[in-house]
């Protein structure tokens, strides 16, 4: 009798942990499900229309909507006078004239390839024998003999910002110049050409790393690139007036110290990546969007006292939210969002004392103590972001260029994409025009 139970006893257990490990495997599908459901990037759906539809855009407002129209042009290259017609157009009859009203009209001027030649001066040193060639301020090549024949300046920073900066892929490109110009190019002369042009802003780039490593915030995030069919990562560093694009091989901190510099001592918003915490020197503010969002996924998921600990943990990190707000409307001085931030912090250790059971609510208590002393740092320093926003929508264009064309195929493409993206993201920021 005794055998037979604990041979009960065995079994049952044996049942309960595979029964708890396909529970788990089934949250986790759960999560995955759900996370799938609110990408940016839905897939297809078969569905028919709904029938009541939301209206699209934005509402009605002082500069959107239906009060919004192009403005009048301060300056008219050419006046045409439109007569009016002999007769009316409904019944025939004569038409008498009370006035003259006038509608403006924008127009892009009929494009011309403008081909140039430039006869240059071949000669040889009387000193050291060697050849030496003359050089105009528009040529944009050295080139001679087969190669004697380039595209311009202008016609090369278009083809850079259809490429690098809506990217369009380079057969797209080409097809642009060709129907919208007449400038017919190949796809690799373009490839070559907007490398020449990397090339050229090689020690713009640089400028622009060495204004990230002085800068007192950066924001820095990454995502998946392809170079070569395999899997690299498209590093980006992000300030209010320049971003830096790196394509590199890892996702570990060489990596991002390569552009960052190992001993960077600025404050560095971003996600919970582990490798950013190796910044040492660095005053660290985490993403709360992120744990918020974690939050919120975990209580979907969870049951009803599971679900405990990520509430706490999402009304804590609201309340430090609301602070921020209450301080930057003048409704609370310095020092009373600190007292405010003590009692926040003393919350959250109480919240992560206990020795949760749920594997989620482990994990998330242990990120939340490496996390610890980055959570708030963005209530000790006014004007320091709490989320890494900024550097979310520095990828997203990178993302959509992915989508399109893939990636790099070789990793002298995947520096010279970060080269010009970088050089055309800063531009935007600070209203620059790039050309």
């Amino acid at each position: 009798m005794g055998q037979e139970t604990s041979e009960k006893i065995a079994r049952l257990e044996r049942e309960i942990d595979e029964l708890k490990k396909e529970n788990e495997r089934l949250r986790r599908l759960l999560e995955e499900a759900l996370r799938s459901a609110k990408r940016q990037a839905a897939p297809f759906s078969r569905r028919g229309p709904k029938a009541h539809p939301q209206k699209p855009g934005r509402k009605a407002g002082c500069q959107y909507g239906r009060r919004c129209r192009r403005p009048i042009p301060r300056s008219v290259d050419e006046v045409i006078d439109v007569p009016l017609p002999g007769e009316c157009p409904h019944c025939g009859g004569g038409v008498q004239e009370e006035g003259i009203v006038s509608q403006y009209q924008t127009e892009i001027p009929e494009p011309r390839v403008e081909r140039i030649e430039f006869r240059i001066q071949v000669g040889r040193c009387r000193r050291c024998r060697r050849r030496v060639q003359g050089r105009h301020p528009r040529q944009t090549s050295d080139a001679l003999g087969s190669a004697a024949s380039q595209l311009g300046p202008r016609a090369l920073a278009l083809a850079t910002q259809l490429n690098k900066g809506l990217g369009l892929p380079y057969g797209k490109t080409a097809a642009v110049l060709e129907e919208a110009f007449g400038l017919r190019v190949s796809r690799g002369g373009l490839c070559q050409a907007v490398a020449r042009v990397a090339h050229k802003g090689e020690p713009t780039y640089q400028a622009l790393i060495e204004q990230i490593r002085g800068s007192p915030s950066v924001t820095p995030d990454e995502t998946g690139w392809r170079v070569g069919g395999q899997l690299w990562w498209m590093w980006a560093f992000s300030t209010s007036q320049v971003t830096v694009y790196a394509i590199q091989p890892g996702r570990g901190f060489e990596q991002a110290a390569m552009v960052l510099g190992a001993n960077f001592a600025g404050f560095l918003v971003r996600d919970g990546w582990s490798v950013y915490r190796q910044f040492l020197q660095a005053l660290h503010q985490t993403c709360l969007a992120h744990l918020l969002r974690r939050c919120r996924e975990m209580i979907l998921v969870a049951g009803k006292r599971e679900a405990v600990f990520p509430r706490t943990i999402q009304a804590i990190l609201q309340e430090a939210l609301r602070l921020r707000d209450r301080r930057e409307k003048g409704q609370m001085s310095n020092r009373g969002v600190a007292v405010a931030r003590g009692r926040l912090e003393a919350r959250l250790d109480r919240g992560l004392q206990p020795r949760y059971r749920s594997p989620r609510n482990r994990r998330l208590a242990n990120h939340l103590l490496r996390e610890r002393d980055a959570l708030f740092t963005f209530l000790n320093c006014p004007g320091l972001e709490a989320t890494n926003w900024r550097a979310e929508q520095a990828i997203r264009p990178m993302v959509v260029t992915r989508k399109v064309w893939g990636g790099n195929r070789t990793s002298k493409g995947a520096h010279a994409q970060g080269v010009l993206v970088s050089i055309l993201q800063t531009c935007r920021q600070q209203l620059r025009s790039a050309s």
